[in-house]
């Protein structure tokens, strides 16, 4: 019954080395034709990461300053990115990771001061055990490596399986993901928290709120992908 899964990577992984990710071409895992038409974030709330027409801070973050100390996404979450994300995080696309991956350490290559560790947003044990892997750790690994800093896949972990954010309205995703996260250990004190997409930035809010509490002094968000109001 494990056989088809296995294939289906193996072939997946193979075809990554070999032709673009999104029109085939051969060559390379992503064409620069494609590359070039992927949706960049430019430029965006230094808080939140919400797009801003020029550099600073948005209202709402003036008004309301979230727990986190800044906002780093490369892509809004829009065709063809966000269809990448569904296929690493859904159908076990894990070759995606490296990509993407590499491609956020692209961008972030310049942040200084780096951060102490990188803390991929926990999956609860049954979402892990259904699913199989992590894909925040997995757009981790390729961060980590190119930074040497290290990941910290096991200091947090999500106590309580919430529902799925993206059937909950804002409101709805603040409550859902309150006391969902706990800490197992010294805390350093910079941390960049890490997810696939940032949509209302609730659940990344709640696990800053808990790393600041365990002795976090500078927590950042990090994502492969905003949505954009």
């Amino acid at each position: 019954m494990f056989a088809q899964p296995t294939v289906y990577k193996r072939a997946s992984f193979e075809q990554s080395l070999a032709a673009c990710v999104l029109c085939g071409a051969p060559g390379t895992a992503l064409c620069p034709g494609c590359y070039g038409d992927l949706p960049r974030l430019g430029t965006a709330c230094k808080c939140c990461g919400e797009p801003l027409p020029v550099a600073g801070v948005c209202g709402h973050c003036l008004r309301t300053p979230p727990p986190f100390d800044g906002t780093r996404a490369l892509f809004r979450y829009a065709s063809p990115v966000s269809e990448l994300v569904l296929r690493l995080k859904f159908q076990g696309a894990l070759h995606l990771a490296n990509l993407l991956g590499g491609l956020l350490a692209g961008h972030l290559a310049t942040v200084e001061p780096r951060p102490d560790l990188i803390i991929p947003v926990p999956l609860h044990p049954a979402r892990l055990a259904a699913r199989g892997y992590n894909q925040a750790l997995e757009l981790g690994r390729p961060l980590a490596h190119a930074f040497g800093v290290p990941l910290g896949p096991t200091l947090c972990a999500r106590v309580r399986d919430t529902a799925a954010q993206s059937n909950l309205d804002p409101d709805r995703r603040r409550r859902n993901v309150r006391g969902a996260f706990a800490v197992n250990g010294p805390v350093p004190a910079r941390v960049a928290i890490l997810d696939d997409v940032i949509t209302t930035g609730a659940t990344l809010a709640e696990l800053a709120r808990v790393l600041r509490r365990a002795g976090a002094h500078h927590v950042e968000a990090w994502a492969l992908a905003r949505t954009v109001r």
